[in-house]
């Protein structure tokens, strides 16, 4: 969707699709694994791709573009590339909640610091790798999401209160680190991104 309106591309392809092509991985990919999180244990227990692994691709990426275009011309496609990031739901509802393995460790603001440390090292990481604009959305509601009104929400299907606490309080730590991140990351501009300011945004332009 954001490639489409930046005019880019109508589709952002998987970095993984067998039928990518050289002149694709100059316009953007994605990394992104459904269900992967900021915890490590996250990715383990939906059997998917972790963040980890998913920078290790994002190397493998960079040494294809210069392959193709030159060491000069990489870091100004890296330096001048968008980067979303987008996790965390999984960890909340599934990881804590669902399957409940780090509340034996973690209560939720020790999970939630857990969490928001992650996803600043995993920024610090594509940092270093040589990108520059870099936004990170931030947790929804998950309580409010149909599955988890029906797992935790009671015979009301209430929205758990839990859940959505959690989902602040992350989100609340992920916005100082990141705006400290950004003071101290020369010629970057990392953001964190109000998923919920961004959905009204999207539907009043839908409307108008």
């Amino acid at each position: 969707m954001i490639a489409e309106e930046l005019g880019i591309k109508d589709l952002l392809p998987a970095y993984l699709d067998p039928n990518l092509k050289p002149s694709d991985l100059l316009t953007g990919v994605s990394f992104a694994s459904g269900a992967s999180g900021y915890d490590p244990l996250t990715p383990k227990i939906a059997s998917v791709i972790s963040l980890s692994d998913q920078v290790e691709m994002f190397k493998e990426y960079i040494g294809k573009v210069k392959e193709i275009v030159g060491e000069e011309r990489t870091k100004f496609i890296l330096s001048n590339s968008l980067i979303i990031v987008v996790a965390g739901s999984d960890d909340i509802a599934n990881t804590y909640f669902l399957a409940r393995v780090r509340q034996l460790q973690y209560d939720i603001p020790a999970y939630t610091d857990l969490m928001a440390n992650s996803a600043t090292d995993f920024v610090k990481e594509l940092y270093e790798l040589g990108a520059r604009r870099i936004g990170v959305l931030s947790a929804p509601p998950i309580g409010c999401v149909p599955s988890q009104r029906t797992l935790a929400g009671g015979i009301l299907r209430e929205c758990p209160e839990g859940h959505n606490e959690a989902a602040k309080l992350f989100n609340s730590k992920l916005s100082k680190n990141l705006n400290s991140l950004n003071q101290n990351s020369p010629n970057s501009r990392i953001i964190y991104i109000d998923g919920l300011k961004l959905q009204t945004k999207v539907a009043v332009a839908q409307e108008n």
